[in-house]
C-alpha cells in the first residue's frame, strides 16, 4: 500500500479513536473541537506545515470540525475550517501555509480570472461600455464623500525658494486643500523650459521614506530635466502631514478621501502656472502610489497619460484603507483595480509589473481584458505592459526607464536631455537632497500655519462643510 494511504488510515483510526473517547463527538454537542487541535490534525493528514501565532488559536472552538474535512484537497480544508473565524491560509512555499487574517481587499488569482471574465458579460462594444464606465465614476466620486465636491479655500500655496540643480530646479510647497488641512510636497521645473511644460504627478506608495527616498527624487528630477513640471506629494498622515495628524490616521478611511482630494487640487494649482500645459498631464506612482494612479486617472478627465506600477491586479485593491478603506470597489456591484485602470481607455497607459507580487500575472491575465477594452476604440496598442519577471515590489531604476520613454512618447518631452552619449537613460546628473531640504514647514514644523487643523475628527468636520 502506498504511504498516503497508510497515512490516511491511520489519520482515520486516530479521528476514530478521538470521537469514541469523547461522548461530545455528536450532532447533540455540534462536534465541537479546539482549533489548534484540528489545524494541528491538519498538519498531519495532508503533511504540510501551518504557520500560526498562538493568540489566532487559543480559546477558539471549531463547530462540525470533522465534517469540515476534505481528504481530497487540503485548501479547501483550510477554507472551511478558517473561514467561521475570519481567517484564510496563504500559501508560502509548496507545503508550507501561513495562517492569516481575512484580509478584505485581497483575493486569489483565480478568482480575479473569474472577475474579469463576469465583468466582460456587462458590456461588448464602447456604448455599454460607456454607460458602465459612467456609472462607477459617479458611484466612485460619492464613495469617496467627493460628491458634490468640496470647495476649495482658494488660498495661494506656501512656497519655498527655488534651489537650482543640473537642469532643473525645486521648491517645496504647502496648499491649503480644506480650511486649515495642507498637502505638502516638492515642485520640480526645468530649468529652461522648451514652452509651456507637461504636467506630472508622483503621488508616493509606502516605500521606506516616502517621498523623500532617492528614487522618488530622481524620478521627478528626470522629468524635470525633460521638461516637465513633476510634483510629488505626501500621503495623508506621512511625512509633514503628521504635523497635523497621527500616524494611525493612515488608516483611516478618510486617508482614501484625502489623497484623492489632494491630487485634484494640486492638479488645479499647477494648472494655473502660466509655465505649464494643462492639456497634456501625466500620473504615475508605485505600490499605493500606483493605486492613486489609477484612481485619480479613472476619475479625473484632465489627466491624458497613466504609468500605474507595481499594483495593476485582478485581485487584490490594496492592504491599506488609503486604498480600500472607501467603498469605491463595491460600485456597480463590484469592480476592481483592472477595471479602474480601463476606464482610462482609450488614452495612453503603460502597466510596470513584476514576477515577486500581485502583478506576476498581470501580462496574461489583466492586460488581455484591457486590451479588450482599448480595442472597443480601436486603440487595442495604447494600453501597454512591461514586465519585470526577476524584479520585485517597487519603482526600480529599469521602471523607470520605461516610465521615462513612454512619458517622452506620449507628452512631448525630450529624452535626449536624460540620455548619455550612447543613448543610454542617465540619472547621475540628478541630485539626492536630504529630508530636511524638502520640507516646507522647517526640521521641527515651527513654520506651520496657525489655522493647522490637528485631528482627523474636525477633518472631517471641515469636509462636510466644505460641501454646503
Amino acid at each position: 500500500m502506498k504511504n498516503s494511504g497508510i497515512a490516511a488510515i491511520l489519520f482515520l483510526f486516530a479521528l476514530s479513536a478521538h470521537a469514541h473517547s469523547h461522548d461530545s463527538q455528536s450532532a447533540d454537542s455540534l462536534y465541537k473541537r479546539p482549533l489548534k487541535e484540528v489545524l494541528l490534525d491538519v498538519q498531519k493528514r495532508f503533511g504540510v506545515r501551518l504557520k500560526f501565532s498562538p493568540d489566532m488559536v487559543d480559546g477558539r472552538t471549531l463547530t462540525y470540525a470533522d465534517w469540515r474535512i476534505r481528504p481530497y484537497s487540503v485548501e479547501q480544508t483550510l477554507a472551511n475550517v478558517l473561514a467561521p473565524f475570519d481567517m484564510k491560509a496563504v500559501k508560502e512555499q509548496d507545503a508550507t501555509y501561513k495562517i492569516k487574517y481575512y484580509e478584505y481587499p485581497r483575493r486569489t488569482l483565480d478568482e480575479g480570472k473569474e472577475f474579469l471574465s463576469y465583468l466582460l458579460t456587462l458590456y461588448s462594444d464602447s456604448a455599454s461600455w460607456e454607460a458602465r464606465r459612467d456609472s462607477l465614476r459617479t458611484c466612485m466620486v460619492g464613495a469617496l464623500g467627493l460628491l458634490p465636491m468640496p470647495k476649495s479655500p482658494g488660498t495661494p500655496p506656501i512656497l519655498t525658494k527655488p534651489r537650482k540643480f543640473v537642469g532643473y530646479t525645486v521648491e517645496n510647497f504647502a496648499l491649503e486643500v480644506l480650511p486649515g488641512a495642507y498637502a505638502c510636497g516638492s515642485i520640480y521645473k526645468p530649468l529652461k523650459p522648451a514652452g509651456l511644460s507637461p504636467i506630472i504627478l508622483n503621488p508616493n506608495g509606502h516605500f521606506g521614506d516616502g517621498r523623500y527616498r532617492a528614487d522618488q527624487q530622481l524620478r521627478c528630477a528626470m522629468q524635470a530635466r525633460m521638461g516637465a513640471i513633476a510634483v510629488s506629494y505626501d500621503l495623508f498622515a506621512w511625512g509633514e502631514s503628521l504635523l497635523q495628524f497621527q500616524e494611525t490616521d493612515h488608516r483611516r478611511s478618510i486617508a482614501h478621501t484625502m489623497q484623492t482630494l489632494n491630487a485634484i487640487r494640486i492638479l488645479d494649482y499647477l494648472c494655473t502656472l502660466k509655465s505649464a500645459d494643462p492639456n497634456r498631464v501625466a500620473i504615475t506612482g508605485g505600490s499605493g502610489g500606483g493605486s492613486q494612479a489609477m484612481l485619480v486617472a479613472a476619475i479625473d478627465s484632465r489627466i491624458k497619460v497613466s504609468i500605474p506600477v507595481v499594483m495593476l491586479s485582478s485581485y487584490f485593491m490594496g492592504g491599506c484603507p488609503c486604498e480600500s478603506g472607501t467603498p469605491v470597489h463595491l460600485c456597480g456591484g463590484g469592480t476592481n483595480n483592472a477595471e479602474l485602470a480601463a476606464m482610462f481607455a482609450p488614452r495612453p497607459q503603460l502597466t510596470l509589473s513584476d514576477g515577486k507580487d500581485w502583478t506576476s500575472a498581470t501580462p496574461e491575465v489583466e492586460l488581455p481584458f484591457l486590451q479588450k477594452i482599448y480595442g472597443f476604440y480601436g486603440k487595442p496598442e495604447r494600453i501597454k505592459n512591461e514586465h519585470f519577471a526577476d524584479e520585485g515590489h517597487d519603482y526600480g531604476l529599469s521602471k523607470r526607464k520605461a516610465a521615462y520613454r513612454f512619458l517622452a512618447e506620449h507628452l512631448g518631452l525630450n529624452l535626449g536631455a536624460v540620455t548619455d552619449k550612447n543613448g543610454n537613460i542617465d540619472e547621475s546628473k540628478c541630485t539626492v537632497e536630504s529630508r530636511a531640504d524638502l520640507l516646507v514647514f522647517g526640521a521641527g514644523g515651527e513654520r506651520l500655519p496657525a489655522n493647522a487643523v490637528k485631528s482627523a475628527d474636525k477633518l472631517h468636520e471641515l469636509l462636510n462643510a466644505a460641501k454646503k
